[in-house]
């Protein structure tokens, strides 16, 4: 029960959480263009119904594209217990209009529960290569076609505005934390240098 509880508040607060993906961020190794280009990549997967394989996904997204991987898994924050309502919803309506299939009012707890029952159907069909039995696949494909299409269709929209977003709003933020990073290490150096100095020309 605290696993799950950590998932909605984790123990040291969203704000704090957050502070600290922005602080790794903005410290990984690299140039600001690819760890912008990585958090995109995190980003634009979250929209995906890819649930359970976003940290497999926006990594191999990321090393297509040569962006840094790390910061394509911290950017998969975005998607949490608390986002995924509402980014399921576009997703999946998104989809919906553009497959041409009207619109849907109750999305998400169509996802919940199509996602239950196809897990359910799932568990059932594995049981019955050991005890026998029937064996259904109509759920199964139901919630294929059904849900994850349309979401998956539905999601390259919104995670594509997305990903730009934060590509634009963190590429300029990186840099001038590293630029900043960089001049306090050179005062440092300087600063260190001239206190060797000092002591050299001390000595008799």
């Amino acid at each position: 029960m605290q696993f799950i509880g950590a998932l909605f508040y984790p123990r040291s607060g969203w704000c704090r959480t957050i502070e600290y993906i922005k602080l790794r961020v903005k410290r990984l190794p690299d140039t600001p263009h690819r760890i912008a280009l990585g958090i995109a990549c995190g980003v634009f997967v979250t929209f995906s119904p890819l649930f359970g394989f976003h940290f497999l996904v926006s990594a191999f997204t990321a090393w297509v594209v040569r962006a840094n991987i790390l910061a394509s898994l911290l950017a998969t924050f975005l998607g949490n217990p608390i986002t995924f309502p509402f980014i399921a919803a576009v997703s999946h309506r998104i989809g919906l209009w553009l497959m041409g299939r009207g619109s849907e009012h109750h999305v998400w707890s169509n996802i919940t529960d199509g996602i239950a029952e196809m897990l359910s159907t799932l568990w059932i069909n594995f049981k019955a290569l050991f005890v026998g039995g029937e064996v259904p696949w109509d759920p199964v494909i139901s919630v294929f076609y059904e849900i994850f299409v349309p979401y998956l269709i539905g999601g390259v929209i919104p995670g594509a505005i997305f990903a730009a977003i934060f590509y634009f709003a963190f590429r300029p933020m990186i840099a001038a934390y590293q630029k900043r990073r960089r001049g306090v290490l050179v005062r440092k150096f300087q600063d260190l240098h001239a206190k060797r100095k000092t002591r050299r020309e001390g000595r008799p």
